[in-house]
């Protein structure tokens, strides 16, 4: 029987991942797949550089991986903002390349440069994912925890892969790499299809782009870049704004409402509801317009005849899962319970 190396295995495993969403087309998912076919040809250049020995892959690999922090941390902050990335973010390629293509006339320290890369884009993914005033402005209101767990699985994954160069280094300095492709085949095996994951749990929970209609009402960004603390007046108001929106004109029925399209329909900076929303209620603005949707099912579970499934639709959620996760949050029962016990009384 044949036996295939691990990493090639998880190439393989990847690029089906890769081609599925390729085949999708979503607008959502377009980042995703960039970074899944990233991890596949890293995977595969792993592989190659440890089977065969090659000049090329050992040039190549590095290059590869200094890649990945950096679109990781693309594809989870393009959710929180829409932006291009920015030219700084390209400087630690550009130095790993040029050290690379200039080897050995040249010998910076590429390892701890590379685990420095990942430990710095590791923390600020985790950082960014228990900032309460930093919610993704693109992410499904409905998906936001989901989304916040993904950063922080791709934040942790990202230290483990440091973790894992360290034990690398260390293998090389005292065991003269013996167990470097043990090593190497554990972290691939485990950290980029995990990674893998993350990024694909994040592309999922973005709504599609709002509609030009919406897109001619921006809201000031100097606003949000600059953020100064509200006054109890501005907190008043804008909540104000915001409970018009969600009782009166009933956004929240809407299954693809972000934090992004609440901010353009009220002319309000994100950040600044955030704040607004956390300091009144004490909750953030997903568990509160998610708690309008739970007032509207718990109508209809009572005046209608309507199937549990048809319900939540009705009342803005996508899926049953978060529904029954809201529900059970705000009523302490099942939708079923909840309907029998009332309907009893």
């Amino acid at each position: 029987m044949i036996a295939i190396p691990l990493p090639f295995v998880v190439a393989l495993l990847l690029s089906i991942l890769a081609i599925l969403l390729f085949i999708r087309r979503e607008e959502t998912t377009q980042s995703a797949f960039v970074f899944i076919a990233l991890c596949a040809l890293t995977t595969t250049v792993v592989g190659l550089r440890w089977t065969f020995d090659d000049s090329l892959f050992r040039l190549i690999q590095p290059i590869l991986a200094s890649c990945i922090p950096v679109t990781a941390w693309y594809c989870f902050s393009n959710a929180h903002q829409r932006h291009k990335l920015k030219a700084w973010h390209l400087l630690p390629l550009a130095f790993v390349t040029l050290a690379s293509f200039t080897y050995p006339f040249w010998r910076p320290p590429l390892d701890p440069v590379l685990t420095l890369l990942y430990v710095g884009y590791g923390v600020a993914l985790i950082r960014a994912s228990f900032k309460a005033s930093n919610l993704p402005e693109q992410v499904r209101l409905s998906d936001i925890d989901n989304a916040l767990k993904a950063e922080r699985i791709a934040g942790i994954m990202l230290l483990m892969s440091a973790m894992i160069d360290g034990a690398l280094a260390v293998d090389f300095s005292f065991f003269a790499g013996k167990h470097a492709l043990i090593i190497l085949s554990i972290g691939h095996a485990v950290l980029l299809p995990v990674l893998a994951i993350s990024v694909i749990m994040m592309s999922l929970s973005i709504a599609p782009s709002v509609n030009q209609h919406e897109k001619q009402t921006p809201v000031e960004e100097s606003k949000d870049k600059n953020p100064h603390p509200l006054t109890d007046d501005e907190v008043k108001d804008i909540v104000h704004k915001i409970e018009v929106l969600l009782s009166t004109k009933e956004v929240f029925l809407d299954p693809d409402l972000t934090l992004d399209r609440i901010a353009r329909k009220a002319c309000i900076p994100a950040r600044q509801i955030s704040a607004a929303i956390n300091q009144v209620y004490g909750r953030n603005i997903s568990q509160v317009v998610n708690e309008y949707r739970i007032e509207r099912a718990k109508t209809l579970l009572l005046t209608t005849d309507k199937a549990i499934t048809q319900i939540y639709l009705d009342s803005g959620f996508q899926t049953k899962s978060n529904f029954h996760r809201e529900f059970s949050r705000v009523t302490q029962q099942t939708p079923s319970a909840f309907r029998r016990a009332n309907m009893k009384g």
